[in-house]
Order: C-alpha cells, then sequence, then structure tokens
C-alpha cells in the first residue's frame, strides 16, 4: 500500500493511500483540487500534471517521449514535471508529495 501526499495550488495538504491503479486515479477520486483527469488517464489531456518532489524522481520514474510530448504544452512543466495518470500506483511510491500543478 502507498501513501501519497498530494500539495493543491491552495497550499491544502491531501494524503492518500492506495496499492492499485493510477495517481491521477487516487488524485481524482480524493477530490485533490487540481487532478481533474479528464481524458480518463490516456496521456491526452494534462489535466493530472503534478510536480514531483526531487527527492522522490527516483520513485516515479521519467517520463515517457508521449508524456513529454503532452507535458511541453503545458506552460508550468519543469523538469519534475509528471502526468498522474502515467505513474502506476506501487509500494516505491510510498511517502512520495506530489505539489499540483493547475
Amino acid at each position: 500500500m502507498a501513501k501519497i501526499t498530494f500539495i493543491t495550488q491552495d497550499n491544502e495538504t491531501i494524503t492518500a493511500e492506495a496499492d492499485s491503479g493510477s495517481v491521477m486515479e487516487l488524485g481524482v477520486n480524493n477530490n485533490v483540487k487540481g487532478i481533474d483527469g479528464d481524458c480518463g488517464g490516456v496521456c491526452s489531456c494534462a489535466t493530472c500534471h503534478v510536480h514531483v518532489a526531487p527527492e522522490d524522481m527516483d520513485k516515479t520514474g521519467e517520463a515517457s517521449e508521449i508524456e513529454k510530448d503532452m507535458l511541453e504544452l503545458d506552460d508550468t512543466a519543469n523538469e519534475y514535471s509528471r502526468l498522474g495518470c502515467q505513474i502506476p500506483i506501487s509500494d516505491a511510491l510510498d511517502g512520495i508529495v506530489l505539489k499540483v500543478a493547475n
């Protein structure tokens, strides 16, 4: 089971747990403001854009080329950007902190 902390643009902190699915699904299911998942998790909208804490980047892995292409369209993207729909929940994510980008 992974415990993941989301920090919204309003500095609200929401910690949620899951053992399957994606970070986007976890955010949507826990009403995290700014995690909308409009495309349903197919990497085509960036409404689940998060900034991973630098010390947690090794836990999430690097973005795929398709994900990088989608992030290029978002003005708030940086080297710590990931799309939550592309981060599968695993025990390795336990304790990570994600700042909601939008």
